[in-house]
């Protein structure tokens, strides 16, 4: 660690509050995370959905929507190289620390900043156009909130520790902590001396886990594999006046 990022101030550093943070918290985030998308595909499938306003307004959409799923796509895809492959797969793969820090830290920026605008430019649609603002729930809005919350403290952490200070190699601590997690051997001592934007960052990512299968995030788990096999769809005309052209050849009119 340099001497910027030990400059950085430090949040729960270990005890009865590094435990409950940095161990019972992924763990209940977690379960609720998979038991309550269970439930709610169980009890709640028609409910599965994005609730779609595009019909309301569509040009803030055209922007906005693309910047934060391709911006979000790119962070989310990050943080599974940055948290699930050891640094010692990279240094095997020829990858040097700094070549996949600056990488790193380039793309992660930018994704975050696209991610951030994208989402400044959603929720000023929602709050601007009147049908989409009517349609939005106090759901939506607690979704809006964490979801800003947690993607700027992430930003902010990136922009602290590796472009204003003298860089974090987050591999070390946050990364080992993460995967111990799934090895059932949690160590909440790696999260000792962590950054405090660091700490926030994932605190604020597992409470917004938790919330996740109770919002319209849970479309994202959704992939639309049955528009490749469902039957088409028929569409009959209610007009007595159908015109005097003949049809196709195949496309008869149904009486």
């Amino acid at each position: 660690m340099t001497a910027s990022a030990q400059a950085l101030p430090l949040a729960v550093e270990s005890g009865t509050g590094g435990i409950l943070l940095w161990v019972v918290l992924p763990y209940i985030s977690l379960a609720v995370f998979v038991l309550g998308h269970v439930w709610r595909y169980r009890y709640d499938k028609f409910g599965w959905t994005t609730r779609s306003s595009q019909l309301y307004e569509r040009r803030l959409l055209r922007i906005g929507s693309p910047l934060f799923h391709f911006g979000i796509l790119v962070v989310l895809l990050g943080h599974i190289g940055g948290l699930l492959v050891p640094e010692s797969w990279t240094d095997a793969a020829g990858i040097s620390e700094h070549t996949y820090h600056v990488v790193a830290v380039v793309l992660g920026t930018i994704a975050g900043v696209c991610t951030l605008g994208g989402l400044a430019i959603l929720i000023y649609r929602r709050r601007t156009v009147g049908p989409v603002f009517s349609a939005t729930t106090r759901n939506d809005k607690a979704m809006y909130l964490s979801l800003t919350v947690t993607i700027g403290l992430g930003l902010a952490a990136t922009v602290a520790a590796n472009l204003v200070g003298g860089g974090y190699n987050y591999r070390e601590t946050i990364s080992p902590w993460f995967r111990s997690i799934f090895y059932l051997q949690p160590d909440a001592d790696l999260m000792t001396g962590v950054p405090v934007l660091f700490q926030l960052h994932a605190v604020s990512a597992l409470l917004l886990f938790a919330a996740w299968p109770f919002t319209r995030l849970v479309h994202m788990l959704t992939a639309p594999l049955g528009y490749l096999t469902r039957p088409y769809i028929v569409y009959r005309s209610r007009d007595t006046q159908l015109g005097s052209r003949a049809p196709h050849r195949g496309w008869e009119r149904i009486r």
